[in-house]
């Protein structure tokens, strides 16, 4: 399957949250979503040569690098390392509100700047073989969406970008915390779908606001090429993953969130060989059996003993027992 067939399907990169055991563990729930990193800085990268960022399984793919930055060289830079440590993907932040990614001047500011884009494009394009993404909003601040949007689409369209994953809201970089801009901009489907019909020979994906696969397949359905989902599938990754692959993908059968879990052992053992703790992988895993019979037992015991000293596999495996019966016994 190409990348941009799974990209129907993607989790959004999320800071703190869509780290490479929670890329391993979503993996395990679909085969076919598109994964992304959290963002990583190309300055991060390049100067400071934090190259550990760039870590994760062979499991994890098709998985997508997400980078932040502003300078085309350095960028492209970044994009080379990312491509090099066999990411199938190079996805430039043009969304992210917040205060640090202002002040480096990249991020959603660079909504004002459609042309330094399309050059970062460029540049981080000569410098790989897999496909450069952006991820943007519909704009910022005083910008007219629908004058904005088109604008930007046209630049980056022209440096070669095929594909976009477009937020459905402005991002008001003045008065709004970043946790604001998540939730308080009104969201704008209509648009993003213009966009579509505007660009139909571009890959236009769509963020903000969808929870359920029966959204996804709405959207879809409606003409747009894929769907990233973000919170919702951190928050409740069985109703949104569990059955991607069927319903989103076509392919393969419901995954059961207990045999995920199970199957998360030889990793986490593996983890624990390493020096690491079972709170770095488990905390992902929290909201695993949400909506379900015993999720409060399973999610207490977890929050409460993976930080003690010597937590491991056994600590997961108490929790599962916890979960009802009818959903253990799932996995046969």
């Amino acid at each position: 399957m190409q990348i941009n067939q799974h990209a129907r399907l993607s989790c959004a990169p999320m800071m703190d949250w869509t780290d490479r055991h929670c890329r391993y563990f979503h993996r395990l729930l679909s085969r076919e979503a598109l994964l992304y990193t959290e963002m990583v800085t190309a300055p991060a990268l390049v100067r400071g040569g934090a190259l550990h960022l760039l870590a994760h399984s062979p499991q994890e793919h098709p998985v997508a690098l997400q980078l932040g930055g502003s300078e085309p060289r350095e960028l492209a830079e970044a994009a080379r390392l990312g491509a090099q440590a066999g990411y199938d993907e190079i996805n430039l932040n043009v969304g992210c509100p917040s205060d640090r990614v202002q002040s480096g001047a990249f991020g959603a500011v660079l909504m004002l700047q459609p042309g330094l884009v399309a050059e970062c494009v460029a540049a981080m394009r000569e410098a790989v073989d897999v496909e450069v993404t952006v991820k943007c909003r519909i704009g910022v601040d005083e910008q007219v969406p629908e004058e904005a949007l088109p604008a930007f689409l046209e630049h980056i369209r022209g440096a070669g970008c095929g594909r976009v994953t477009i937020h459905a809201r402005k991002a008001w970089l003045q008065g709004l915390s970043p946790k604001e801009n998540r939730d308080i901009p009104p969201l704008d489907y209509d648009l993003v779908l213009g966009m579509k019909r505007a660009f139909p020979d571009m890959h236009i994906s769509i963020n903000g606001g969808i929870t359920t696969l029966e959204q996804a397949r709405g959207l879809l359905d409606a003409g747009l090429d894929g769907v990233m989902i973000g919170r919702a599938a951190y928050h409740d990754p069985a109703s949104v993953l569990a059955d991607a692959d069927p319903v989103i993908f076509g392919t393969g059968s419901r995954s059961d969130p207990a045999d995920v879990v199970r199957r998360m052992i030889p990793y986490i053992d593996a983890h624990l060989v390493q020096g690491g703790k079972l709170h770095q992988v488990s905390r992902h895993m929290l909201g695993l059996f949400s909506g379900r019979p015993g999720a409060r037992a399973w999610r207490r015991m977890l929050s409460e003993g993976a930080h003690r000293p010597g937590a491991g596999p056994d600590l997961l495996l108490a929790a599962l027992a916890q979960v009802a019966p009818g959903q253990v016994s799932q996995a046969g």
